[in-house]
């Protein structure tokens, strides 16, 4: 019990974390994407898109080469602080924030993409400003769907296993989450947790799939 309430702990914080960065970098960019025309607009969007697409163990392969103690940024900042990400919480927040920030921008997306654009022009025919229509018309007639992508990515940042397996490993009491105690489970041949753990995911992604869909949708029960 002890052990399962540990990595519930843990994987709450790191999904809560990871969400919260992906609700505001998100959210950000995916507005930026759905209003905005620029060039090199779809080499963004494909590079926000790939996290999705790619094994997790590769995505957690290149934080280890740009964060480890050797890698590219990883290694000026262990250097000059002592620090490193690696086998740390803040690994796993990093990897449960990049697998999952790909489902927030699209979800997101979308819903800025469905704003009618003549509520936007008669909002600024009658001198609103673009940040007023922003806060006013456009964000209320989202809202749905961004907090669809929200509960989405938290999901994901909860379930989270490869990259933060290579990122963050699996330390009892600091970085083991609910999937990583579930294939150390496996592993002992302990079935009895392991399907406790299953169980426990399995719930919350019901409850994750029904929440989004009621959210997308515009209705709370």
């Amino acid at each position: 019990m002890a052990s399962f309430l540990s990595a519930l702990k843990i994987s709450l914080w790191v999904a809560t974390s990871s969400t919260l960065l992906v609700a505001l970098f998100g959210m950000a960019l995916a507005f930026v994407l759905a209003r905005c025309d620029f060039r090199g607009k779809n080499i963004i969007d494909a590079v926000v898109t790939i996290p999705m697409v790619l094994p997790p163990t590769v995505v957690g392969y290149c934080l280890v080469v740009l964060l480890g103690r050797e890698g590219i940024i990883g290694a000026p900042l262990y250097r000059l602080t002592g620090w490193s990400l690696i086998f740390t919480w803040q690994g796993a927040v990093i990897a449960a924030f990049i697998v999952s920030l790909p489902l927030m921008v699209r979800v997101a997306r979308s819903a800025f993409e469905s704003v009618d654009e003549d509520l936007i022009r008669i909002s600024y025919s009658l001198g609103k400003s673009k940040w007023e229509t922003f806060v006013h018309v456009i964000l209320p007639l989202a809202r749905g769907g961004i907090m669809a992508g929200v509960v989405l990515a938290f999901a994901r940042g909860l379930g989270e296993f490869g990259a933060t397996l290579m990122i963050a490993g699996n330390i009892p009491g600091k970085t083991s989450t609910l999937s990583l105690s579930l294939y150390s489970a496996f592993q002992v041949g302990d079935d009895a947790r392991a399907g406790q753990l299953t169980w426990v995911l399995t719930g919350i992604s019901v409850f994750v799939i029904y929440l989004s869909g009621k959210l997308s949708r515009g209705r709370w029960m």
